[in-house]
């Protein structure tokens, strides 16, 4: 069977990734793409890489007839998206890749992005979206909430180390080197080519970043008390790519052996033999995640590094992972393509 798809904000980084793995996707069609200024234009104008393909034209949102489709992902700027999704039809099946819909508790969007929840009747329905902890709740979901790429990779490191007990939860430091590309395609001045290239940079440091409100939420969750570690990402000057280095306290055999019997069954998680560690060349382009633990030289540390792809696992990837389920199609489909090298 073929499900009808439509992509809203196809005219950024996530909704570009989409249309690039969709291409291949032997289940799902695209019937719908949307765009805010640049509709009207083909893809082919806004993304010549994707010139090959048969696609509908960019449209406002309001020009789509839903009733025509099955499924649809949201890949709108954050505080955008609350009210869109309350406006769409109640039985359309809905992946969202903002920020949105990620934490459960109004209270603490309000607290992380700066402004009420807009839409707090369908955030009662929302399931988190990291797909290897959810899946059951997705495959019956209606509104799926995409986790953050920065999360995703600290939470793939840490939740089975959490779960099993065999770190100490009130001393983790995650941190994080993320590409250019996950602050989105919106011009802004500090990720000019002669401000950003040659050099890097921490942001949001000192407990500010949004994604914290994550791990606050899920980390807590599992470990049934509050935990809250310490996050400082850096931007580096690469397109793509997240590198999680995480500081932990706990015996790094039972830190490896832990995550490696955790995912010994995931698809797109693979652990690394001890002592070897990845890097964010091994899954470019692909919906991945590779993590490696070694031991620290003070007794009884251990460092645990998880990289992934921030548009395809982070993001793009994820989405669709969970779209498969949402529609019962098997999860790895038109997914299992090999990362780019070189």
């Amino acid at each position: 069977m073929t499900y009808r798809v439509a992509i809203l904000g196809a005219s950024g980084y996530t909704g570009a990734e989409l249309v690039r793995l969709l291409a291949t996707h032997p289940d799902l069609r695209i019937v719908a793409l949307s765009a805010d200024r640049k509709a009207g234009q083909s893809m082919a104008e806004v993304f010549p890489f994707l010139r090959h393909l048969d696609l509908p034209r960019l449209v406002k949102i309001d020009e789509i007839d839903f009733s025509g489709v099955d499924l649809c992902f949201c890949a709108l700027p954050h505080a955008t998206t609350q009210a869109v999704i309350a406006g769409l039809p109640r039985d359309l099946k809905i992946v969202d890749l903002s920020a949105d819909f990620r934490l459960r508790d109004p209270a603490e969007y309000e607290k992380w992005y700066g402004q009420p929840h807009a839409a707090v009747e369908v955030q009662k329905e929302a399931v988190y979206g990291l797909t290897e902890f959810y899946r059951e709740e997705i495959r019956k979901g209606r509104l799926v909430a995409g986790t953050g790429c920065n999360a995703a990779t600290g939470q793939y490191a840490l939740r089975p180390l959490i779960a099993a007990g065999v770190i100490n939860l009130d001393d983790i430091v995650i941190d994080l080197k993320a590409g250019v590309s996950g602050a989105g395609r919106s011009l802004k001045e500090n990720l000019l080519h002669a401000e950003l290239s040659g050099g890097t940079h921490s942001y949001s440091a000192g407990g500010k970043h949004r994604h914290l409100g994550e791990f606050d939420q899920e980390f807590s969750k599992i470990a049934g008390r509050p935990v809250r570690v310490q996050f400082t990402p850096h931007l580096l000057p690469m397109n793509r790519g997240i590198l999680a280095t995480v500081y932990v306290k706990g015996d790094p055999n039972a830190v490896h052996a832990t995550l490696a019997t955790a995912y010994a069954d995931e698809p797109f998680l693979k652990v690394l033999p001890f002592g070897a560690l990845p890097s964010t060349r091994d899954i470019a382009g692909s919906n991945f995640c590779h993590i490696g633990v070694i031991g620290d030289r003070i007794p009884g540390r251990a460092v645990v590094v998880a990289v992934l792809d921030n548009l395809t696992k982070g993001s793009s990837g994820q989405a669709i992972q969970n779209a498969n389920l949402m529609l019962g199609i098997e999860e790895t489909t038109g997914l299992m393509l090999a990362p780019v090298f070189p």
